[in-house]
């Protein structure tokens, strides 16, 4: 059974209303430079077209912070509104004020949120450890007032593989270092009454980032920072296994009511993510956006091509959001199998079909080749058919 949503705040980022009294939201990021204006609005106007609905863009210098700007002015003038965020990473303070008057929120990585030569294998005394605390306030401060000056959130993500020295000496390379890392900086935006934040701890490896997230729960949850979580697998390659590795993360989490906005991240077309995205959402239960099909493997009971069927009766209703449709090969499985879908497609013989709502068996004997169209009349009998909409490539 799906667990209850973790409770959070809402953060506002530009239109879009990010936390657990709210939809969760899909994002992805462009891979154009920067500075490449043109290709970076063709990018970001492909992802909205494939439902995306945050755009991260990079900001690794101050050249590339003002160039967001004119890429979002161009944006405006096609009357596309996607809230942007930007990335920033080292030396962050300097680059983060300057792009907090362009975007929606400002991500930062606190391992490389103050760039030093590495000091890896250095002992810290508690003297030191604070003398470092403090001078991180120092330097985080300004980008916390620009955010609220702005009116614009940010995004605290600590990703496994950069965590600063200082962390790594005290609290090892861990899910715990990790979730120590936010609250650090977390605890710095309480402290100047800035709370429009959205956390990630993100790795390459499923077991660390499951771990990480749900440990970060609990203890943000504690301290009553009941921020929203961004959900991703970073770093999680391309093709299927990327997909299967992404899918294990993100939906067990949302599984367990972590997750208020979430990223597969694809050596790919970020055009590609978002389909990923979508049916993690819905295969979780979480947000669903077209039909849920349920539909057994087929065996020697089965007395129709099943798997064309099954086709046939997606594409005929695939657009009819919120639905649960069942194909089944026989009535051996097939009825307790499909207990709670809202209609069912069942063998019954050589080429004979029954109907169902719900639990009941409304239409038998129908012959396999006028199964689709009786199927949409009984949906069409009950109220529940809209006609699909001109174009259906968008989610």
């Amino acid at each position: 059974m799906l667990k209850t949503r973790r409770k959070t705040r809402t953060v506002q980022v530009g239109n879009l209303s990010i936390g657990s009294d709210h939809p969760i939201v899909v994002q992805s990021m462009i891979t154009e430079p920067t500075r490449s204006v043109e290709a970076c609005v063709r990018a970001i106007q492909k992802l909205v077209d494939a439902g995306c609905e945050l755009v991260r863009i990079t900001a690794p210098s101050l050249p590339e912070a003002q160039a967001i700007g004119e890429i979002r002015s161009r944006l405006k003038k096609t009357g596309c509104d996607v809230p942007l965020v930007a990335d920033v990473h080292h030396n962050g303070a300097k680059i983060a004020v300057e792009v907090a008057k362009h975007v929606d929120k400002v991500r930062i990585n606190p391992g490389l949120f103050v760039f030093k030569k590495s000091q890896l294998g250095k002992e810290w005394s508690d003297a030191e450890y604070a003398a470092a605390q403090r001078q991180l306030e120092d330097e985080f401060f300004p980008v916390i007032q620009a955010c609220k000056q702005q009116g614009v959130a940010m995004r605290i993500g600590v990703n496994h593989g950069s965590l600063g020295d200082r962390i790594t000496y005290r609290y090892g390379d861990t899910p715990l270092g990790m979730v120590e890392s936010a609250l650090e900086f977390a605890k710095i935006c309480r402290q100047h009454e800035f709370e429009q934040i959205v956390l990630s701890f993100k790795a390459s490896r499923v077991p660390i980032m499951i771990e990480a997230y749900r440990l970060a729960a609990e203890r943000f949850d504690a301290e009553g920072m009941n921020y929203p979580f961004h959900l991703g697998v970073t770093e999680a390659g391309a093709g299927q296994y990327a997909r299967v590795k992404s899918t294990a993360g993100i939906a067990t989490l949302l599984s367990q009511g972590i997750g208020d906005t979430i990223r597969v991240s694809l050596a790919e077309d970020p055009v590609n993510e978002i389909a990923v995205c979508y049916e993690i959402l819905q295969a979780t239960g979480v947000r669903k956006s077209k039909t849920e099909f349920i539909a057994c493997p087929s065996c020697g009971r089965t007395k129709f091509d099943l798997p064309t069927v099954l086709a046939k009766v997606e594409a005929a209703t695939g657009h009819l959001k919120g639905l649960d449709i069942a194909v089944m090969g026989c009535i051996v499985n097939g009825p307790g199998e499909m207990a709670d879908a809202d209609y069912g497609y069942v063998g019954k013989g050589e080429n004979r079909i029954s109907l169902y709502r719900g639990h009941t068996e409304v239409k038998v004997g129908i012959p396999a080749e006028r199964g689709v169209a009786e199927l949409i009349n009984l949906i069409k009998a009950d109220g529940r058919w809209v006609d699909p909409p001109a174009n259906t490539s968008s989610p």
